[in-house]
């Protein structure tokens, strides 16, 4: 058995299993960003303890720990590069001190990436390569699997459609932004100037309000000219998008998004690559986490 541990921009989560699909115990809590990383990791010390009282087991029969951390991560030193949400995580050897903190062997990497690999082991890409996951959340984040494997470039990541500009027309007045200022919770939020939150927005738009539907079809303009590149350059089998924004749902965010990619995309790739939901919902971190560590540290 191993433990998995999930650590984003809003979200902490934990959780116990064999790396197969399924998930023995789960704990779950908020992240307080004013604490920072600091608070982060008092966090895990308290919550590790309480995981393995509620499901019965013993520190001694887990095998590793696989995390999945919402920024980039370096493979080769097993440290944070940094987050772009939560102070105090700048070039911290998260492996390191985990190992130190459980006694146990961990390996780390980008959530976004190991939520791909979930989403193509157990979800909604199984049986398909290459698959390309998008998670749209607090922020926005990508992740390239090939033929069952993560694609890391040469070790701190890959796949960062969160940080590509969508080539919108030189007069557009949003040119130049990312598509995490467009499409994530954090960036739709600064622009109602933090009046409502990510989750506001969205119900916002199902109920019609005018000034959440804008947001919303900006975000989604913004995601299908990016996915548009994706194809471009990778032709995936299939896009896989999940997180909490993706929640909106097929009326208001998957079906305008498949539109934009239909009229704009390149013609000569026209239907080769589906769009669709994530199947895994809040624990598609966990599960890859949990598929990492399996192959990462099991014997």
């Amino acid at each position: 058995m191993y433990l998995a541990i999930e650590i984003g921009g809003t979200k902490l989560q934990l959780g116990l299993g064999a790396g197969d699909g399924t998930i023995a115990a789960l704990w779950r809590g908020s992240v307080d960003r004013a604490a920072g990383g600091d608070g982060i990791r008092r966090q895990i010390v308290v919550a590790v303890p309480e995981l393995l009282a509620q499901a019965g087991v013993g520190r001694e029969q887990l095998k590793g720990v696989g995390v999945g951390f919402g920024g980039p991560t370096d493979d080769a030193s097993q440290s944070v590069i940094k987050s772009h949400h939560i102070d105090g995580w700048d070039g911290f050897p998260l492996a390191t001190w985990l190992t130190e903190l459980l006694g146990l062997p961990t390996v780390i990497c980008n959530d976004a990436d190991i939520a791909g690999l979930a989403e193509a082991l157990f979800g909604a890409g199984k049986g398909l390569s290459p698959v390309f996951y998008i998670t749209v959340g607090t922020g926005v984040g990508g992740g390239l699997i090939i033929d069952g494997e993560i694609y890391r470039g040469v070790g701190r990541g890959a796949a960062e459609i969160g940080h590509v500009r969508p080539a919108f027309p030189l007069d557009d007045p949003r040119r130049g932004d990312i598509l995490e200022a467009f499409a994530s919770g954090m960036g739709m939020e600064k622009h109602v100037q933090d009046r409502l939150t990510g989750k506001q927005i969205g119900d916002g738009a199902v109920r019609g309000d005018p000034e959440c539907v804008r947001l919303i079809d900006a975000a989604t303009q913004a995601l299908g000219e990016n996915i548009c590149t994706v194809i471009k350059l990778l032709c995936p089998r299939r896009v896989i998008i999940g997180g909490g924004v993706s929640l909106i749902g097929e009326e208001l965010f998957f079906e305008p998004i498949r539109r934009y990619v239909a009229e704009r995309g390149m013609q000569a790739l026209a239907g080769l690559t589906d769009i669709v939901p994530a199947a895994l919902g809040e624990e598609v971190v966990i599960h890859g986490a949990l598929a990492l560590a399996r192959r990462k540290l099991g014997s």
